[in-house]
């Protein structure tokens, strides 16, 4: 048996992508996930994914994903619609179509010029009605993996963890809680017990990784990344700077955490450290930088069916080339080049 943690990147509608990773993941029965940490999509699917795998294992987590995604918006595969997927317009066309149409131009000019505080008691966050939906007795019990959610206390700056019985539909929709669209959540915090307002998990961690660093756990660490490290053009319009603003603080605390394990690696195997002292990860990456290079942030806050639908097939096809790639892997050696990442 694989024994392996997953780490859940945010990133809004193209939290689909990681559904099709999943999706792809939960077919190895070889495979256990002993731990999930996630933060805004990548709490929705953490919580998806272990609440299904308590009431029906790998085909109940699968199922239950495919629900969460379908109260987004996108459309279920079947047998009468796939002859359809053939003729689905390109992501990208999708994606550069919605950035310049009239109606996302202006409701974007007047989401920068108004707070998501303005809309008084007319304010609902859309998310609350599908999160309540969760089964959280499924969720916050210790059964199954660890799941450890993340979120920004505003007050503070700081990264903050929720997991067992602390899990909540506010913790959740705390975590996903984007500043400019959704009001703070408040909720208690699990490290003061105070009741704090807070805002998206990503400034703070995409998703954290040092809950995954406990001794009982294993050493192999995935991280699906659906925000792109790397974009070789230059942003140049507004939409485009503020996406790539988005991405590399979102990816900050991310990199942080990866060289600090760079580091300890580096430690252990010149002998710095003595062997046993630190934990030694194993780190694998599954994503699709071409395909997020591709999108936009129209494409994050709008959940289009068949862009959600084509990322579920590219998440899909992406776990599939790690498994053939890299999947012998897991267990014995690290896929992920972090040195060459931080060179």
């Amino acid at each position: 048996m694989r024994r392996i943690n997953l780490a859940l990147q945010g990133g809004g509608a193209h939290g689909a992508f990681t559904w099709g990773v999943l999706d792809r993941l939960l077919e190895e029965e070889d495979i256990e996930i002993a731990a999930i940490s996630g933060t805004s999509a990548g709490a929705l699917n953490g919580a998806a994914l272990k609440s299904g795998w308590i009431s029906g294992g790998r085909e109940g987590a699968r199922e239950n994903l495919s629900w969460l995604w379908a109260q987004m918006g996108a459309t279920e595969e079947t047998e009468a619609n796939a002859w359809m997927r053939a003729w689905l317009p390109d992501p990208w066309l999708v994606s550069q179509a919605l950035q310049f149409a009239p109606g996302y131009i202006v409701a974007d000019a007047i989401g920068r010029m108004a707070s998501p505080y303005s809309w008084g008691p007319l304010y609902r966050n859309p998310l609350e009605k599908i999160v309540q939906k969760f089964d959280f007795g499924n969720i916050c019990t210790d059964d199954g993996p660890e799941l450890y959610i993340c979120a920004t206390n505003v007050r503070d700056g700081k990264v903050r963890v929720f997991a067992n019985d602390r899990i909540s539909t506010n913790v959740i929709l705390a975590s996903a809680c984007l500043p400019t669209l959704f009001q703070a959540v408040e909720v208690e915090d699990p490290e003061t017990g105070l009741i704090e307002a807070f805002w998206d998990g990503g400034y703070t961690g995409n998703p954290a990784l040092f809950p995954l660093f406990a001794a009982h756990l294993p050493d192999d660490l995935v991280i699906i990344n659906i925000n792109p490290m790397v974009r070789d053009s230059v942003p140049v319009t507004p939409a485009e700077i503020q996406n790539r603003i988005n991405e590399i603080s979102f990816n900050s605390s991310l990199l942080r955490e990866l060289r600090a394990i760079e580091f300890v690696q580096r430690l252990l195997v010149s002998g710095t450290l003595p062997p046993g002292s630190m934990k030694q990860l194993r780190v694998h990456m599954i994503a699709d930088d071409a395909l997020m290079n591709a999108l936009s942030e129209v494409t994050k806050q709008i959940p289009v069916p068949s862009v959600l639908q084509q990322l579920k097939e590219a998440g899909r096809r992406a776990a599939g080339r790690f498994l053939s790639d890299d999947g012998e892997s897991l267990g014995v050696c690290q896929s992920a080049d972090l040195r060459a990442m931080f060179a």
